[in-house]
């Protein structure tokens, strides 16, 4: 931060109503802003009287702009345009202004110790707002439309209006951050927030606007629509598309890529189901090693067929964890006992009675009955 004061030409949002010499009336959000990083504003006198007072900064945002934004740029986004100005400030360092022989970047690495550092924390400059969630799962802020996680339908939360973003809170847990939108009555959605009611209804999923959007923007990938085609080719279209959105609600436990990882596993392998995915992404996460076998039909192995823990996976099938050679513990005894001298106790033992009779029963050589 400037140790002495940053000139301003009595912008708006600073200055409520201009005031005899420099006094002013500010605002209180900007009161706030200044106080937060500690510095001093001086304000321009209005007018011609004060146009020597600003230097060469009107010219060099007038050169900038020229230069830079025209014609206008096209974006698609806030943030895309916030990267493009990034990139170009970033070509400004190596700028040499007409009658110095140093650049912009390095007079200003020069000027850099006499500045005095930034606060620790940034300051909040977004605006809080408490909306109510509409049925169909959004809020409006400034005249367009946000999705909220369908819990909050006819509740009040709170959100925090960003210059590039749109915040939502619950207390103090953000429940949704979406982009900031430019038009009016524009709408952005997030798939994630209608995922319970489309589990009740999953005949609407196909054509629901947050579906659309996520494939547009790269959420719901190829994976994820090979997976709904085998779900749906298995189990029907209604129970295979709520298989796919059980899946979709493992996003959020774990990583995208593990839950990609393991739909794609499950693809190759072609055992089609919710708990196979689930299984396949935990050990994509872990990287834990599994072993295979030929098992053509389903890419699964059989424990008598094992050697040696199993053979490394061929073809790209999904190999399986051996549950005696990889998850359960050793056996630490050291040996089964001898069971010999109890088998004896199986076999009954005869009787005097039953001796004698026999005995008495059978008829000796040569004598007739």
């Amino acid at each position: 931060m400037p140790t002495v004061h940053i000139r301003y030409d009595n912008l708006r949002p600073a200055v409520k109503q201009v005031l005899f010499g420099r006094s002013r009336t500010e605002s209180a959000r900007w009161t706030a802003f200044r106080s937060w990083y500690g510095f001093e504003p001086f304000y321009c006198t209005p007018g011609e009287a004060g146009a020597h007072e600003k230097g060469g900064v009107e010219h060099e945002g007038g050169r900038f702009r020229r230069r830079h934004l025209v014609p206008p740029p096209e974006v698609e986004s806030l943030a895309e345009l916030n990267e493009r100005l990034a990139a170009i400030d970033a070509e400004e360092d190596t700028r040499h202004i007409q009658g110095r022989p140093t650049s912009v970047g390095f007079d200003f690495e020069t000027e850099k110790p006499l500045l005095h550092p930034l606060p620790a924390d940034e300051y909040d400059t977004g605006i809080d707002l408490t909306p109510v969630v509409h049925r169909n799962g959004r809020v409006t802020v400034r005249q367009c439309y946000y999705s909220v996680p369908a819990r909050f339908i006819g509740a009040k939360v709170r959100v925090k209006l960003r210059a590039n973003e749109v915040w939502i809170f619950d207390g103090r847990k953000v429940v949704a951050r979406h982009p900031r939108l430019t038009l009016r009555y524009t709408y952005h959605d997030i798939l994630d927030h209608y995922l319970e009611i489309l589990l009740v209804k999953p005949g609407a999923f196909a054509g629901a606007a947050a579906l659309a959007q996520a494939r547009a923007e790269g959420v719901f990938t190829k994976t994820h629509e090979a997976f709904w085609a085998a779900a749906k080719q298995k189990c029907g279209d209604r129970e295979g598309t709520q298989m796919l959105i059980e899946v979709l609600l493992l996003h959020r436990q774990l990583p995208s890529e593990a839950v990609v990882a393991g739909m794609t596993t499950v693809l190759k392998v072609g055992a089609i189901s919710t708990d196979l995915v689930a299984i396949e992404a935990r050990k994509a996460l872990e990287n834990t090693p599994a072993d295979t076998d030929d098992d053509a039909d389903t890419g699964f192995v059989d424990e008598h067929d094992k050697h040696d823990g199993g053979e490394p996976a061929r073809n790209g099938v999904a190999k399986v964890i051996s549950l005696h050679t990889k998850r359960l513990p050793p056996d630490l005894r050291p040996g089964l006992p001898d069971m010999s001298k109890y088998d004896r106790l199986l076999k009954p033992l005869p009787t005097t009675t039953t001796t004698t009779s026999t005995t008495a029963a059978t008829p000796k050589k040569g004598t007739s009955a």
